[in-house]
């Protein structure tokens, strides 16, 4: 396993889960060099044998989705085809060993979550839209009803994002969290004196919230430090934002954020 690549752990040996960074694969700037999203304009040969590389190093096939920024969550049953048409949703959960939940990003929040017991798993893509609109309840709501479990005995893992000094937002986004330019809150710093209606959002504090007010109370992973940030740190993370910024029109790759059941 690459060296930048992590390992969450979770309680119980029948859970396995994985994300990748930047490196490890076969691809050439400005994807390079582990992009795992056909579609973005990587060569699709590459895109493949990253995907194979992923998958050998998983040990099972894993289900990919049409992320919208929504809340919607799609419940795995079992093995994926490989022309199956791949759901629309931000977020996944199984209580199945054939597959394994995958969701991607590229400055988005990743978030993982497993039953203490093993009986179920699932992934869920947040940024600000998503994380406003429910999806990481949403998903907690799914893995609970799998598992027949209270949140109380469901853990979660946060992996990179773009980090809460990093994160420039307009009003509409503290609207979307209940917060307004004269009440921001703690989770949304104004961005300078002489940037007038921005401010920073602290996305992987805002989740924590909204999770620990769902009632989850193991909680690991991004805790907002500087090491997570994905903009601040190219070389090791893809970023969209970067990308757009150094002229690239946003053309970069995704990591992958995956659970499973063994």
């Amino acid at each position: 396993m690459q060296a930048n690549w992590w390992r969450p752990a979770f309680s119980h040996p029948r859970v396995g889960a994985l994300m990748t960074g930047r490196s490890g694969g076969v691809g050439v700037a400005p994807f390079d060099s582990f992009n795992l999203r056909p579609g973005l304009g990587d060569d699709p040969l590459v895109v493949q044998a990253n995907r194979a590389r992923l998958q050998a190093t998983v040990g099972l096939p894993t289900q990919l989705l049409t992320q919208v920024h929504g809340a919607a969550v799609h419940t795995l049953h079992g093995a994926t085809g490989e022309g199956d048409a791949l759901p629309v949703a931000d977020a996944v959960v199984t209580d199945a060993t054939e597959a394994a939940c995958e969701i991607q990003v590229a400055d988005c929040l990743p978030v993982l979550f497993a039953h203490v017991g093993g009986r179920a798993v699932g992934a869920a893509h947040a940024g600000w839209r998503g994380l406003a609109g429910g999806v990481l309840e949403a998903t907690l709501a799914r893995i609970c009803a799998l598992a027949e479990a209270p949140p109380q005995d469901i853990e979660c893992w946060l992996g990179p994002c773009i980090g809460p000094t990093r994160f420039e937002v307009g009003a509409e986004v503290l609207q979307a969290f209940g917060a307004s330019p004269d009440a921001p809150g703690p989770r949304f710093q104004p961005r300078a004196p002489d940037v007038p209606g921005k401010w920073w959002a602290d996305l992987p504090g805002l989740a924590r919230q909204r999770l620990a007010q769902a009632g989850v109370a193991r909680l690991a992973g991004n805790d907002g430090s500087g090491a997570w940030c994905t903009l601040g740190h190219p070389e090791r993370y893809f970023s969209y934002r970067h990308a757009s910024r150094a002229g690239q029109t946003g053309h970069t790759g995704r990591m992958a954020a995956l659970v499973w059941l063994r």
